[in-house]
């Protein structure tokens, strides 16, 4: 089992043409949401990690166009057409992760930005930034992966399930991000 990761580190605004192009790619549940931001700059992270999700497909499995996705009453998205296709995106301030594979996944991606000593203790019982950081996105990533919503994340240590793996993802600098899947140990490649 190949788990493919894909990243990517943005660096600019888009321009509007760019946004149009990239907005039919996103469910229209998130599509109308993402239309209700206050702040146009805010739109770029979701949109690029469905630009991000289209270019992994297109490279893994030939897709040229992203199928329809669905989301479920918890949040995760899927598509409907093709269940054997198990995927997870996450985006943050200036990065994005798409993630494909065989097996439910889940991917989370997170800056490192300060984080008030009482958070980092009684969230994660961590000492530093990046601590609390690569504890978040474990457990969001394995929510994301188990698609049960938030309220597990929010627990001190969600219980393992038999079988799960987590792994660290080094991406860039300043980053903190993981994969989570189920079943036989998957090998990983990253693409940044």
């Amino acid at each position: 089992m190949t788990i493919d990761l894909w990243a990517a580190r943005l660096e600019r605004p888009l321009t509007e043409q760019e946004m149009e192009r990239l907005l039919p790619l996103l469910p229209a549940e998130r599509r109308e949401r993402l239309r209700r931001l206050r702040r146009k700059e805010w739109r770029r992270e979701p949109l690029c990690a469905y630009a991000l999700l289209q270019l992994a497909l297109r490279e893994r499995y030939g897709w040229q166009t992203l199928p329809e996705v669905e989301i479920t009453e918890w949040g995760k998205p899927w598509f409907p057409r093709h269940p054997e296709v198990h995927f997870g995106i996450s985006h943050t301030d200036g990065a994005v992760l798409a993630g494909i594979g065989e097996t439910p996944i889940g991917v989370d991606v997170e800056k490192v930005r300060p984080v008030s000593a009482r958070t980092m203790n009684q969230v994660a019982g961590a000492a530093t930034e990046m601590e609390f950081f690569q504890t978040w996105v474990r457990r969001e990533a394995r929510t994301k992966r188990s698609g049960a919503g938030v309220a597990p994340m929010l627990r001190k240590e969600p219980l393992m399930e038999p079988g799960e793996h987590y792994r660290e993802a080094a991406l860039f600098p300043g980053y903190s991000a993981g994969v989570s899947v189920c079943g036989d140990a998957p090998e990983i490649k990253v693409r940044v």
